[in-house]
């Protein structure tokens, strides 16, 4: 399983964003969630995410912010689960705790930890903080591109609610980096899919040599 816990940063000398987050969270990624999104600390929050695909999304929406440190953890979450994220324990949670001490000292405030651990968690490291620095680099033109294709039209019907030509609008996603971006979410969603299956593997043979 993979869960995360992101951190408010600064959030002394801020507005407590923990409720809108959570309100977007358990409205618009419920599917993706096999337990609520929930405030596990004053300033922090906790999810138990269904796969890697999601797990990623929801990272990079929250790094998006600049409001949040985010740590992910790979690892098992014992069945049954508990009736809320606080209610729960396992591994994967000590690995995301793991993680978002590290991210807090990251350039891209983001970390992956797996328990037990795994190399190739390790690597996904600089692979997503190298996406994650590209992104803080874009400019609001290239949002503005990004978020309207992320609804799902076409880049010759982004060009035109923009006003701009198409090849504006090519050369605007080729500044921002959209396709670059589009390839590493497909690699690195598999990258941490493949770790999962790792750490489930390691788990398996622990308990196989516990029963021998």
């Amino acid at each position: 399983m993979f869960v995360i816990t992101a951190d408010q940063r600064n959030s002394r000398r801020s507005a407590d964003a923990v409720a809108e987050a959570l309100g977007k969270l358990n409205a618009e990624r419920a599917d993706d969630l096999a337990l609520a999104a929930e405030r596990t600390a004053g300033d922090e929050v906790q999810m138990l995410v269904n796969s890697p695909q999601a797990t990623l999304e929801i990272a990079l929406e929250l790094t998006r912010t600049g409001q949040w440190s985010v740590g992910i953890g790979i690892g098992a979450v014992p069945a049954p689960f508990g009736t809320t994220v606080r209610a729960t324990s396992g591994p994967a949670f000590i690995a995301a705790r793991t993680a978002i001490d590290r991210a807090k000292k990251s350039p891209a405030k983001c970390a992956v930890e797996s328990d037990p651990t795994s190399e190739l968690a390790r690597d996904i490291d600089p692979l997503l903080e190298l996406l994650i620095l590209m992104r803080n680099r874009r400019t609001d033109n290239g949002w503005q591109l990004y978020d309207l294709l992320s609804t799902g039209i076409t880049q010759a019907d982004a060009a035109e609610k923009l006003g701009i030509s198409p090849q504006s609008a090519s050369q605007r996603a080729l500044v921002a980096g959209l396709r670059t971006e589009e390839d590493a979410v497909v690699a690195l969603a598999n990258l941490l899919d493949r770790a999962h299956s790792g750490v489930d593997e390691e788990n398996s043979r622990d308990a196989e040599e516990g029963t021998s």
